[in-house]
């Protein structure tokens, strides 16, 4: 699976290098597993010691240049035209490869905006200079955030089915928790029996364990990333989990709404059930706009407005981000335009984009209502990969 992956994505590259009027695409990197460049995943998906060039070209023609012991385990991908090994210094071998493709523009792994196209150190962008000096391609040094971008953000054929995987499996943990809790219980006991359950299947943790999942019990829990405590989910109080895991090595992350049904009660308070049918017609008017070429700021627009023609505050974060080797995947947000956004709120939406669609309200003395799906983009309108939330789920003593 992984070969087929890292081919997948290298075509891809390709076919972005030539649509960005880029000759070859260099990530620079050593140590990987102290320091790994969040792309190396999609085009080598290994770890290297010694410094590496990894070369990507319009051309289709791609060359690694890495230390003799890597060698072995790059070749091994059969994804590279060339792999190039070295014992005391890449510098000579490094300059020798991308002469030969003899580039115009030279793309480097660096981004204001986009933290997943930032995976180049200052160190290491230093030694990258001095290997080029006396060269023309120090001069030739371009930022690679909008190739990185499109890479990341167009998912392949495999990459959309193994962040299915790990969707469908979530879903099953939800399905489990709705069984398992009982008011009394405490916001930690209930993450306690999810992390048990994510153990005994060999899953990993779409963020970190530590606030995954993010459990909300009532009004009384902290709302955001906290790491759940001893807040106790009482009756006529909402239950709002926020879970991810990761599975062959991409991600899921999705928000589920229960109402823990107080004595007497058949269904929620007026209240309590407004606050579900406004979050959900939010993402509804987002995802009305989720479509190919809408700056991710619009798309975020119409959610806002809905939630605030509809009586409620706005909410602080963006309405949705992008999904795949990780719950936050880089590049496209679909967020307001505030300065923390800049740069990545105007970037367009892609046919191939994988998105969460996620926004909250508050429920006075009742709790947070918060929903978020996991969404494809396609050429015709969107794909629901999560089964969405469309009723508020219960909770029975």
């Amino acid at each position: 699976m992984q070969k087929q992956l890292i081919q997948e994505k290298l075509a891809q590259a390709t076919q972005i290098l030539d649509e960005f009027d880029t000759d070859l695409w260099l990530t620079f990197v050593r140590e990987s597993a102290l320091q790994a460049d969040p792309v190396l995943g999609l085009i080598a998906g290994v770890d290297v010691t010694w410094h590496s060039a990894f070369l990507v070209s319009r051309s289709g023609q791609h060359t690694a240049v890495v230390g003799h012991f890597d060698a072995p385990n790059v070749q091994e991908l059969d994804a590279y035209s060339r792999v190039i090994d070295y014992h005391e210094g890449i510098g000579d071998a490094l300059r020798q490869a991308i002469a030969q493709y003899n580039p115009q523009t030279l793309a480097i792994n660096y981004s204001e905006s986009d933290v997943a196209a930032d995976g180049l150190t200052h160190g290491m962008y230093l030694t990258l200079l001095r290997q080029l000096q006396g060269t023309p391609y120090a001069e030739r040094l371009v930022s690679a955030e909008h190739i990185i971008a499109a890479l990341r953000g167009r998912k392949s054929e495999t990459e959309v089915t193994l962040v299915r995987q790990a969707i469908r499996t979530t879903e099953q943990l939800f399905d489990e928790v709705e069984q398992f809790v009982k008011p009394g219980m405490t916001q930690r006991q209930i993450a306690a029996f999810v992390h048990g359950r994510i153990a005994e299947l060999g899953l990993d943790y779409a963020w970190p364990k530590a606030f995954n999942p993010i459990v909300t019990c009532g009004p009384e829990s902290a709302v955001g990333h906290a790491v759940p405590g001893d807040a106790v989910l009482q009756k006529g109080h909402t239950l709002h989990l926020d879970l991810g895991v990761k599975q062959d090595e991409y991600c899921s992350d999705i928000q589920r709404m229960w109402y823990v049904l107080d004595d007497g009660e058949t269904e929620a308070p007026l209240v309590v059930q407004r606050a579900f049918d406004v979050v959900y017609g939010a993402i509804k008017a987002g995802e009305s706009l989720l479509t190919p070429g809408t700056p991710g700021w619009q798309v975020d627009e119409a959610a806002r407005d809905f939630i605030v023609d509809n009586g409620y505050p706005e909410y602080m974060h963006a309405f949705g981000h992008l999904l795949g080797r990780s719950a936050h995947d880089g590049a496209t947000v679909l967020g307001p335009q505030w300065e923390r956004y800049a740069g990545i709120c105007e970037l367009p939406v892609e046919v191939g984009n994988i998105f969460t669609l996620e926004l909250h309200v508050i429920v006075p003395e009742r709790g947070i209502m918060s929903l978020e799906e996991d969404v494809l983009v396609t050429e015709t309108g969107v794909e629901y990969l999560s089964v969405p939330q469309t009723k508020l789920r219960y909770i029975r003593p």
